[in-house]
């Protein structure tokens, strides 16, 4: 395992290196992915993807390609650059997906030879359902307005005695800051230009999905939150709350989309050999994007090269504790690491 001092060492010799690279777009206008001519190109906030006629698998399967990036978004807004994030969070996503694909489906393809850190992701491309699944066991403290915490805090200074939460009627005093939940609660968002919490109900009533399709991509994410919960227990650690996204493939079924427990989409806290949760300052010690929302202090905020650092240590050793695996960069150009791997993906899909 890397120690913090050669993680720190890592990122201050090579982060602005692994940094530099050109938008996916431009490596395609400047002739350097020739087969993805004519595709379509969408830009998101932590990754791009990439689709349209050209990209069909020997089969016929309609491809997605998704490029990770060092980008990082909190609070809807794009704070700038993480060294190392787009491959931290690649082969954090592919560990965990490794575990949890038996219940939830997979719309990634198999391409022998393709590194598990691979920032260039081939899947299907499917008919995205617009509903984030976010499953919670602990309320923790968070800044984010769609959070409970919020909603508790709303709650409790209004005087209220219970609230209503994306369908779960609490008990407003029962409920302390990162205290455990009564039980493991679903609390779906709405995938629109501003997310927002809501219940079952409001999601099929507006077409968003049917009954029947909620339904199984709840239980299937609560079995698969099962089977990590399992799985950190032996690394010492807690899975505190997730979400996941889900889209129908041209088979008809259900399967997860976009990335899977890792440290931008869930929270991981440390565990005492007793079981009981770690903290310093009163605080959990955490593996997750909350530490750099805990770096905000303006609302067009863009962090500093030393805080991007900072986030950066942070996501290389939350890795190594989540995997037991040791981090091995590609200290390649960024712009080489992703034409072999698109190549690559091309020579064994099309």
């Amino acid at each position: 395992m890397l120690n913090e001092e050669q993680i720190r060492k890592l990122v201050t010799s090579h982060g602005a290196d692994v940094n530099q690279g050109r938008p996916i777009r431009q490596l395609i206008s400047d002739g350097e992915l020739p087969r993805l001519n004519g595709c379509t190109v969408l830009e998101g906030k932590v990754s791009d993807s990439v689709f349209g006629d050209p990209l069909k698998t020997s089969s016929g399967k309609a491809i997605r390609l998704m490029f990770r990036n060092n980008r990082i978004s909190t609070h809807d807004v794009n704070r700038g650059a993480i060294p190392f994030k787009d491959q931290v969070l690649a082969f954090n996503h592919d560990h965990m997906h490794r575990l949890v694909k038996p219940v939830l489906g997979s719309s990634q393809f198999e391409v022998k030879g393709l590194s598990p850190a691979s920032t260039v992701i081939p899947a299907e491309n499917l008919n995205l359902l617009k509903v984030e699944n976010v499953l919670r066991l602990y309320m923790a403290e968070s800044s984010t307005s769609t959070s409970l915490y919020q909603h508790w805090l709303a709650a409790k200074e209004a005087g209220q005695a219970t609230m209503n939460y994306a369908g779960h009627h609490l008990d407003v005093t029962a409920l302390e800051p990162n205290g455990l939940l009564p039980y493991l609660m679903d609390t779906p968002s709405t995938k629109e230009a501003v997310d927002r919490t809501t219940d079952a109900g409001y999601l099929i009533e507006e077409g968003v999905c049917t009954a029947d399709q909620y339904t199984e991509i709840r239980n299937a994410s609560l079995m698969a939150f099962g089977i990590v919960t399992q799985y950190l227990s032996r690394r010492g650690m807690v899975l505190v709350d997730t979400k996941t996204e889900h889209g129908i493939n041209a088979d008809g079924q259900i399967v997860s989309a976009d990335e899977l427990y890792t440290m931008d989409s869930s929270r991981f806290w440390a565990m005492n050999e007793d079981g009981s949760l770690k903290t310093i300052d009163g605080k959990p010690v955490s593996f997750s994007k909350e530490f750099a929302r805990g770096m905000v202090k303006e609302k067009g905020q863009q962090f500093t090269d030393d805080q991007a650092n900072e986030i950066a240590v942070r996501y290389i050793q939350g890795l190594q504790h989540l995997t037991g695996v040791t981090f091995e960069p590609d200290l390649r150009s960024r712009d080489q690491r992703i034409i072999e791997s698109t190549n690559m993906i091309l020579d064994a899909l099309l």
